[in-house]
């Protein structure tokens, strides 16, 4: 039987597919709540879209950074891969509770 995961994965693993599981989520809420703003359904601050952009390009070096640094130390591949999500989590976790706060 092929199908799902295995329940056989490590720790690491799991741990891996819940971080991305998670950014994930709040990834598509963050895209839902900017859309919506630039649809004009809710209010949105004046540099929105420019931080959209700029923040993705921050979080690609960190995470590029953060990978090299975790491979040059000798992590594992799953530790590895843990280190390059870890830049582009934290935004999509601080810009989901940002963009989702009700302004009144």
């Amino acid at each position: 039987m092929k199908l799902g995961m295995p329940l056989n994965l490590p720790v690491e693993q799991l741990r891996l597919v819940m971080q991305f599981a998670q950014m994930a989520i709040e990834a598509q809420m963050v895209i839902g709540l900017r859309m919506a703003g630039m649809m004009g359904f809710m209010a949105q601050a004046p540099g929105e879209p420019f931080r959209m952009v700029a923040e993705k390009q921050a979080a690609a070096s960190e995470s590029l950074f953060a990978m090299a640094s975790a491979a040059g130390k000798g992590a594992s591949a799953e530790r590895v891969m843990a280190a390059a999500l870890r830049p582009y989590g934290k935004r999509t976790r601080a810009n989901s509770r940002r963009l989702g706060r009700v302004k009144v």
